[in-house]
């Protein structure tokens, strides 16, 4: 248990380093996100290639699984985009709504009410986005930006809801990372047209910071991830989970002195954030367990 939970904390403290790695590389957002992806895409064919760890799928079911990285590459690629206009801090905090957006948004997908807790929880998180924007207007581009790839992380979770119950973790993994670099392959010429690049190469520490973004911070913190899944409790699980955005905030007071361009009353909004990812997070536990209890009665 305790070796998993360090697992588990070393995972979440390398997705909240991405923001680091994301302000330090000199690459475009576009362009950062195609980099990771291919070399990612790379690496995970050739170990599952030599574990035979790769599932043959149809046609039907790639497209199915491939667009969902599809909305994966345009989540990093508004994630990247909200750093480099805005900052580090930004970006992680509008990322940190994520869990009460995905508790909005999945009953419109799955059918079901939306509670009074839920919209009370929604409020709350959305004062503190006020909070956070009103007093921070010089970033409100890396807001509007930061908000629209945590619009998209939800989705790309909800969309993966419906696939966990048909394909293993590994063959989606790597078919969705190679569907969402094919897609974005294809999309690169437009968004050259339109966000043309001084550099379409890594330069100089560039490739380190590559390597490490897509080595550690994504391959690396999958079997992390994944292994931790099967030793601890659901409620461990999504409460380290929220600690991502504090970590990597955190990296980015200590590494870019971010904290300088923050208005004070943007750790008021921050705090607003996580009080209300805390107390939902707990609900669905709790709910969980009321769950499992009434099917195993019956």
């Amino acid at each position: 248990m305790k070796a998993a939970l360090i697992r588990l904390n070393i995972a979440v403290f390398l997705w909240g380093f991405t923001g680091v790695l994301g302000k330090e590389i000199s690459l475009n957002p576009g362009w950062l996100t195609w980099w990771r992806m291919l070399i990612t895409v790379v690496t995970l064919w050739v170990l599952f290639g030599f574990q035979n760890r790769i599932q043959k799928i149809s046609g039907k079911d790639f497209i199915r699984i491939g667009f969902v990285g599809f909305v994966l590459a345009l989540h990093w690629l508004c994630f990247y985009g909200s750093i480099k206009i805005a900052n580090v801090s930004i970006a992680l905090t509008c990322l940190s709504t994520s869990a009460l957006a995905s508790a909005l948004l999945e009953p419109l997908f799955f059918k079901r009410k939306i509670n009074s807790r839920e919209i009370l929880l929604g409020l709350l998180t959305l004062l503190g986005v006020g909070i956070v924007y009103y007093t921070n207007l010089h970033f409100s581009a890396g807001i509007y930006i930061g908000l629209l790839a945590m619009v998209l992380t939800v989705l790309t979770s909800i969309l993966n809801k419906k696939l966990v119950n048909d394909y293993r973790s590994d063959t989606i993994t790597i078919y969705q990372l190679t569907g969402g670099f094919l897609c974005l392959s294809v999309l690169m010429p437009l968004y050259e047209y339109i966000f043309p690049a001084q550099n379409h190469i890594p330069i100089k520490l560039d490739w380190l910071w590559l390597a490490v973004l897509a080595w550690v911070c994504t391959i690396l913190t999958y079997f992390l991830y994944v292994s931790a899944l099967r030793k601890l409790m659901p409620f461990t699980m999504n409460l380290t989970l929220t600690l991502e955005p504090v970590y990597g905030i955190v990296l980015a007071f200590i590494l870019f002195h971010e904290n300088k361009t923050l208005s004070p009353y943007f750790y008021i909004g921050l705090l607003l954030i996580m009080v209300a990812v805390f107390v939902q997070t707990r609900s669905l536990v709790k709910e969980n367990k009321t769950q499992s209890g009434n099917l195993s009665s019956t």
